[in-house]
């Protein structure tokens, strides 16, 4: 089958989807007014609430909610089969992101800016919004820990990018300073760095001295080096307390100084990147070589996991954190909400949709595709090299040179996952501050040492834990609790969504429905995975790492729904009387 026409009938659906729906969601449901005062102006600091320009805002936001996520879970989901995935990745993207990312932005900025967590103290109540800010933090804890995981892996295994990596750093900054405290545009400075970052980068994977390979540095693999880490294990730790350190400061300075104009960099890679492989494809049109339902994956079932396995690229709950958190704070009038926020689930999605092309097109026959798919932990032990070296063999129909291309696919995975950690880690701050004053503990309050406590936890957490990655197994142990906190969290947030539309007299359908699929799709794994597989009760060896934060979160959630139901019913009884 021609991958071409399936992706261009899935983009198609993705345009209809904004053109349409999404209008009818600003019009009707959500209705957006353009005079109102947005939280970027009436609270304006020149450090969180910035007013932006809407296309550099969704630089931004697209760069923060696009991370390695929407690349990893469809890489690995396509283990199902090409169809369930890239049906799920559609429809998801369509009545489920573009709705959750949409809502979450535009309750905020009704709001005076502030996150989803603290607006469930409004929605349903004080506990019930101290149960949702702990569950926040466990899950942004191990969205740093899984980002931080996989970044310092790609500077392992691609040592080329490294170094574009780390141009990018102070070239934004100087653009963050040009703009804001000068004069002149973002967008051509962007345009100008990242052509200077994919030429280091195409000319780094022939120059092995701009190769910044610590492995080669400490030895090679299988060299045992201080305090007996073989040089692998060595070099993850090195690279791990640098991205703290960088993680620190990013997350701590001015969104204006480095966020944005990163971000638009990233953002425009991400243009570029997409533009490059589905240029690749409608010029080529490969044929689909993986099987579209694979008989063979019984050891998994696809259902409910595929649900969860595919978050971000279908809808996530980390988006509305970054809705919320961060971009509603920036937004410069509330029609912009649309553009933004659909718009980006609408990239995210394109971005998860490339993913299953490139990597079921890159196999030459059925056959080579189930021998590496052979099994649910291949899937996730392969999936995102398999996608690097896909799309990098896509972009060999543009005379891209291979080797080059696998480079500069690697700095696009690996900025975007980049962007996300930083973004995750300003979030987390914001969270202990909240704790910090709901508790009145006042160091935490602080900026510094609440960001302090955000860097070490991650570090601790992506370390310590034992596991078959030997040093820093911990983010690749918790892969598999992100997808269900994750999906917990987006159906979490639709019920707030739900509940003010109601109180606001409007039609709840559009949230309700993908609520409830989120609802049960995620409780019913979760509930599998914390009772039968990582409590050690069933088969499976017990887990107590996932079990423990597994069954917080599941406990929690249930709490919140709890509280919902109670709250909604007691309402409809003061009606009644």
């Amino acid at each position: 089958m021609s991958s071409s026409i399936i992706a261009a009938f899935s983009l198609f659906l993705f345009f209809l989807g904004y053109r349409y729906y999404s209008r009818f969601l600003a019009e009707k449901i959500y209705r957006l007014n353009p005079d109102y005062m947005t939280p970027a102006h009436q609270f304006s600091d020149g450090v969180d609430y910035v007013p932006t320009n809407k296309f550099v805002l969704l630089g931004h936001h697209f760069t923060s909610i696009a991370g390695a996520a929407p690349i990893v879970g469809p890489a690995i989901a396509v283990y199902w089969g090409w169809l369930p995935a890239m049906l799920w990745v559609v429809l998801g993207t369509l009545f489920a992101a573009g709705v959750h990312d949409f809502g979450t932005m535009v309750l905020s900025i009704r709001n005076r800016g502030q996150s989803i967590g603290t607006l469930a103290d409004k929605l349903i109540g004080h506990r019930a919004k101290l149960l949702f800010l702990f569950i926040i933090l466990i899950l942004v804890l191990m969205i740093n820990a899984v980002f931080a995981w996989v970044i310092s892996s790609l500077f392992i295994t691609f040592p080329a990018s490294v170094l574009s990596i780390f141009i990018q750093i102070p070239l934004a900054i100087w653009i963050g300073f040009r703009t804001y405290k000068k004069t002149g545009t973002m967008i051509f400075p962007a345009i100008f760095v990242l052509i200077f970052m994919y030429a280091t980068a195409i000319i780094a994977s022939y120059v092995p001295l701009l190769q910044i390979d610590l492995v080669t540095y400490f030895g090679g693999e299988g060299a045992v080096t201080i305090a007996g880490f073989s040089a692998t294990e060595l070099s993850f730790l090195v690279w791990i307390c640098i991205l703290m350190i960088y993680v620190y400061i990013a997350s701590t300075l001015p969104v204006w100084m480095l966020l944005q104009p990163r971000d638009l960099i990233n953002a425009y890679q991400l243009i570029a990147g997409l533009a490059i492989l589905y240029l690749a494809l409608f010029i080529t049109s490969p044929e689909i070589t993986a099987p579209a339902t694979n008989p063979e994956s019984s050891d998994v079932s696809w259902f409910p996991l595929l649900f969860i396995t595919i978050a971000c690229g279908a809808v996530s709950g980390f988006h509305g954190l970054v809705s919320s958190g961060t971009t509603a704070k920036q937004v410069d009038n509330e029609t912009d909400a649309r553009f933004v926020g659909y718009l980006g689930a609408i990239g995210e999605g394109a971005l998860a949709l490339i993913t299953i092309v490139a990597i079921v097109t890159y196999f030459n026959t059925t056959g080579e595709f189930l021998e590496n798919y052979h099994s649910f932990e291949a899937a996730g032990a392969n999936g995102l090299a398999i996608f690097v070296e896909g799309a990098a063999y896509l972009a060999t129909g543009l005379m891209i040179p291979l080797h080059a291309a696998e480079t500069i696919v690697a700095v696009i995975v690996i900025s975007f996952a980049a962007t996300t950690l930083d973004t995750s880690v300003r979030l987390m701050r914001y969270i202990i501050n909240e704790l910090g004053e709901e508790y009145a503990i006042q160091p935490l309050t602080k900026m510094h040492p609440s960001t302090l406590i955000a860097v070490g936890a991650t570090a601790t957490l992506v370390l310590l834990p034992e596991g078959p990655r030997g040093l820093g197994s911990g983010g690749y142990l918790l892969w598999p609790l992100f997808g269900t906190s994750n999906q917990l969290l987006a159906g979490i947030s639709l019920l707030l969504i739900t509940i003010w539309l109601k109180r606001k007299g409007r039609s709840i359908i559009y949230t309700v429905l993908p609520m409830l699929f989120l609802l049960f799709m995620t409780l019913w794994a979760m509930t599998e995975q914390v009772v039968f597989q990582w409590s050690g009760y069933g088969e499976a060896e017990a887990n107590m790492l996932l079990f423990f934060f597994g069954s917080v979160i599941l406990g929690f959630s249930i709490w919140i729904f709890l509280e919902a139901i109670l709250l909604l019913k007691s309402e409809k009884q003061r009606d009644q009387d």
